[in-house]
This record gives C-alpha cells, sequence and structure tokens, in this order.
C-alpha cells in the first residue's frame, strides 16, 4: 500500500496580492512613485500614500456595491493613480479588467460586455472614446474619470465622477484580503487577431508567484536602490509584471503617464536617476533617435528590457556601442502573465567577446524558475533541443493560463502544456527563438496585427479576386503589413482604391503600407493560402521608402 506523505508544518499564508502593497507600505512607505501626470505636472508621491489611498478606492467600490468577483475596469495610462486602483479593486476579491485603448472600438465594446464590467476607472485622454462606444456597453454603471473637479470634463457618461471627489469622503480603513489565494485578480484580454478577443483571467497566486519570478535578478531583479521606469502600460500583461514588482521590492518607480515619446522619456530617465527601463522596440528607437539628434547621454540608465516583438540586432548594438547599456530580450504573452523567457548571458556566453555574444543576444532567451517549455510537432511529438529543429513552442506552469475567461474547455494538453502559436527553436544551451507564427500574425511595433481579418475585408472589393497580407520589415516597427491581390481579368491596380476601401474598417495603425497586385496567390491543400510560399516569393520585396 502506498504510504501517505508526511504534510510540513508550516503556515498557511495565502498570497494574495494586497500583501505586496501592504510591504511597500510598512517597509518602504517613503519611497517616491513619480508620475507625468495626465494634466501635465510631474507628481510625487509615495507607497504609504498610494496605500493610503487604495483603500479610499476600495470603500468606494464598496458603497457602489462591487462585490468579490465582479469586474471593474481601467483605461488608463501607466501613473500613480492607475496603481491606486489597481491595489483597492483587488484588495477586496474584486477582479480588474485592464482595458486596451489601443484595440478598435468594436473590440473594445465585445470585451467590456464580455466581462461585463460594472465600472470604469478612465483617464482624461481616453473620455471620448469611452463616449463613442456607450451606447453599446449598457452594462456599465459608473465612469469614474482618473482626475480632479479642476479638470473634470463635461461628459455624458453614467454617474461620471472625479476620481479625487469619488475617494475624498471614504476611509482609509478597509480590510483586504481574507480570501482564498486561487481568486481572480485581473483580467486582460489577447488582442483577438483570429476571432474575438480572449479574457485570461489571473488569480492572486499567480500573479503573486509572478512578481517571486521577476524579482529573480536573472529577470527584472529590483533591488530598492533600483529607479525603475516601466513604459510598457499597465494594460499590456499587468506592465509585464513591473506594477507589483515596485511595491514588492521597494524600488522607485517612475511613471511617465501619456507621454511616451523620446524627448519626454529622455527627461523623466535622467532627471530621475532611472536605473531599469522596459518598453517594446518602437519607444526605444524614438529615444535613440532623439538622443542621437541632440547629442545626448544616459547617466544612471544601465539595462533595458525590450519585449513585445523581436529585439533588431542594430537596436541591441546601438545601446551598447553608444551608451554602454545592456538590453535584455524577453518573450511572453498574455497567458503567460507575461515572463516566458528572458535574454540573459550565462558566464560563459559572457566571457565571450561582444560580437560573439550577439548569436544568443537576438534570441528571446531561457526560461526562469517557475517556466516550462518544450517543441512539439504536429502530431505532439517531443522534438530536440539543437537549435535547428523547428517545434511549436509549449508552455507550463503557475503563471500561464489553463482556459479561457468564460469559455468551454482547456487550453492545455494532456500533459498540462499551452500552445502559444509561436514556432521556435531551442539550442543545446536552452536559448529559444522564436521563427514563425503559426497564426500569420504581424507584429508592429509591439502590437499584433490580424492578416486574415484584413484580407477578409481586401477581398470584398469589387474588382480583387483573392487577397492576402504578408508581414514587411520595417526598420522602425519591425513589421508592417503589405497587401497582396489577385485581381480579375482585365482589371488594373489602382493602390488608393483598395486602401480607401479599407477606411474605418480596420484600425489605422493596420492599414497596409503597400497594396501589390500578383499573378496568383499560392493554396494549400485544404484551400488556405500558402503563407510560407508566399513569404518565400516576395523575400526581396521591399517597402517603398
Amino acid at each position: 500500500m502506498p504510504s501517505t506523505p508526511m504534510m510540513g508544518l508550516m503556515q498557511d499564508w495565502p498570497l494574495t496580492v494586497d500583501k505586496i502593497i501592504d510591504h511597500a507600505k510598512n517597509w518602504h512607505g517613503d519611497r517616491e512613485v513619480v508620475t507625468r501626470s495626465v494634466e501635465g505636472p510631474i507628481v510625487r508621491t509615495t507607497y504609504a500614500a498610494i496605500h493610503d489611498r487604495a483603500k479610499r478606492v476600495s470603500n468606494a467600490l464598496k458603497a457602489w456595491g462591487i462585490t468579490p468577483g465582479d469586474r471593474v475596469a481601467t483605461l488608463a495610462w501607466n501613473t500613480d493613480k492607475h496603481i491606486e486602483t489597481w491595489y483597492g479593486v483587488m484588495g477586496i476579491g474584486a477582479v480588474c479588467h485592464t482595458l486596451n485603448p489601443r484595440l478598435f472600438p468594436e473590440q473594445l465594446v465585445y470585451i467590456i460586455n464580455h466581462a461585463e464590467d460594472r465600472v470604469i476607472f478612465v483617464d482624461l485622454t481616453f473620455v471620448p472614446l469611452l463616449e463613442a462606444i456607450l451606447p453599446h456597453i449598457p452594462k456599465v454603471e459608473r465612469v469614474i474619470v482618473m482626475t480632479d473637479a479642476a479638470h473634470m470634463p463635461q461628459t455624458t457618461l453614467p454617474k461620471a465622477e472625479a476620481y479625487e471627489e469619488a475617494i475624498a469622503g471614504q476611509s482609509a480603513d478597509c480590510v483586504w484580503g481574507g480570501f482564498d489565494e486561487q481568486t481572480a485578480c485581473g483580467l486582460c484580454y489577447t488582442s483577438g487577431t483570429t476571432g474575438n478577443p480572449k479574457g485570461v483571467l489571473y488569480s492572486h497566486r499567480s500573479n503573486f508567484l509572478h512578481t517571486f519570478m521577476a524579482l529573480q535578478s536573472s529577470v527584472v531583479g529590483g533591488k530598492t536602490s533600483d529607479v525603475i521606469l516601466p513604459v510598457v502600460p499597465m494594460f499590456h500583461a499587468n506592465a509585464w509584471g513591473i506594477a507589483f514588482v515596485g511595491p514588492a521590492s521597494g524600488c522607485k518607480l517612475v511613471m511617465p503617464g501619456a507621454k511616451m515619446d523620446g524627448a519626454s522619456l529622455y527627461e523623466l530617465l535622467e532627471t530621475e536617476g532611472v536605473t531599469f527601463s522596459a518598453a517594446v522596440p518602437t519607444v526605444w528607437q524614438g529615444l535613440l533617435a532623439h538622443m542621437k539628434q541632440n547629442d545626448l547621454k544616459l547617466s544612471t540608465v544601465n539595462r533595458v528590457l525590450i519585449g513585445g516583438s523581436a529585439v533588431p540586432e542594430s537596436l541591441i548594438r546601438a545601446f551598447h556601442d553608444d551608451y554602454g547599456i545592456e538590453v535584455l530580450q524577453g518573450w511572453g504573452m498574455t497567458e503567460t502573465s507575461p515572463i516566458g523567457t528572458l535574454s540573459n548571458m550565462t558566464p560563459e556566453l559572457a566571457d565571450k567577446p561582444f560580437e560573439e555574444q550577439l548569436k544568443w543576444r537576438v534570441k528571446q532567451g531561457t526560461p526562469p524558475l517557475g517556466i516550462e517549455l518544450k517543441l512539439k510537432d504536429d502530431a505532439g511529438r517531443t522534438l530536440d533541443h539543437d537549435g535547428h529543429t523547428y517545434g511549436h513552442l509549449m508552455v507550463k506552469g503557475p503563471t500561464v493560463a489553463r482556459a479561457y475567461f468564460r469559455e468551454e474547455g482547456s487550453i492545455v494538453d494532456d500533459e498540462g502544456f499551452f500552445d502559444t502559436g509561436d514556432v521556435a527553436t531551442v539550442d543545446q544551451m536552452g536559448f529559444m527563438q522564436i521563427t514563425d507564427r503559426s497564426k500569420d500574425v504581424i507584429k508592429s511595433g509591439g502590437e499584433w496585427i490580424s492578416s486574415i481579418e484584413i484580407e477578409n475585408i481586401a477581398v470584398g472589393h469589387p474588382k480583387v479576386e483573392l487577397a492576402a497580407v504578408i508581414g514587411a520589415a520595417h526598420a522602425k516597427w519591425d513589421e508592417r503589413p503589405v497587401l497582396l491581390v489577385k485581381l480579375k481579368d482585365g482589371e488594373t491596380l489602382d493602390k488608393q482604391e483598395h486602401l480607401d476601401f479599407l477606411q474605418g474598417k480596420i484600425a489605422k495603425w493596420w492599414m497596409p503600407d503597400d497594396v501589390v497586385a500578383v499573378d496568383e496567390i499560392p493554396l494549400g491543400a485544404t484551400g488556405k493560402i500558402d503563407k510560407k510560399l508566399l513569404r518565400e516569393r516576395m523575400k526581396d520585396y521591399r517597402l517603398p521608402a
């Protein structure tokens, strides 16, 4: 008979994220959080003050009838108020649903209704966006504009109230936690590149463990002496965990608000003594262009984390050669909370000349403790990590989703692995590299563009027989979409005509950079467009200057 395992005698201390901001208040209460406010001025606060105000947010929510499990949305930039709202929502067991303002309005309507958001906290910038979709989101009961009475706009939003007014009369005495660590904590929807966006429902436990993961020195790290500026938005999978890492480590946080141009970021990086920052490649390209143009240097930054799309070698070189700054490339997705892999150099690689290191620095890197990954073929067989064999990238861990919100069925295989939809290789040193995307998604500036969605609209043009969209390399945006059309017999190409046809049907930044007429669009055995063959045929194509 199997013996019963002996159980440990340690305390059951639920891993709930309210304990993170409690820790920051208790042990790092005076540490600064600096924000470039949406209204303009630089605002300074502390973890102790954020803790106090987050409790007032909690009491306001309770007064409005918000109960554990209710969804409360934010449509906001990275600010101190956004952090307060996060912890205020999560502390009482409600679910913080971060809305991505870059989604197409129809997608925003879908996810607000699908999540059944009852309250939305919105920055001034996005009030017009919310007003425009208001008729289509009937379940939203109340909107809080994240400003003070002096800046409060005239608005048609329901029970609209200025944030400062809403919390002013509330007590800072509120009991947080006291619920199961598996309680839902945050909700973030994928970009919906095929079909509707899908909701990833984080638990308190998963976010807590993800914070531990991020605190590893091989990931974000985070010492009390660090000053971290998360440019990556809080609506991108929890700002890659930094909104939890900051208070957990007691480091100073610098929040950029709505201004993420090169000049604005440079000012914050320098004046606030930032040591570490995280953003998508296009943000860094904008910063470097500004610095080069004005002959500027960075005096305190020593590391930057770059993710969202593959990092060009030129970007890694520029940071290293011109500024002595190390680039840490990261890969992840909404479903992985999002940390998946990071391109940290092993001691053996660090000893090599920088030119040799680049071979690994351009890869997405190795998984930290808490993430398992493997490659599988179409038949589900595990593939070798030899750096050459391509396979479906599969991930597993306590911070990886097992199902989507309000959807039937599991999204993991019989071994508990989630199929990322990416095709990758893994080398003998454990470095993973994305080689393709199995869903033909185009990544532009860290955001996803659905080729299929554009194709489905473009083919509706009366002159078009067949349409396909592929990504073409772009110096700034990594990739941009190109529309390929096979015209009906006797028709001639007028590029503008096809772009005009797409106008208003897709997001502006999805608009193809070029339209190319082709003689044939190859189809595979199942009748689907053979993108692999198409890309091969177009390999010499370059976007117009």
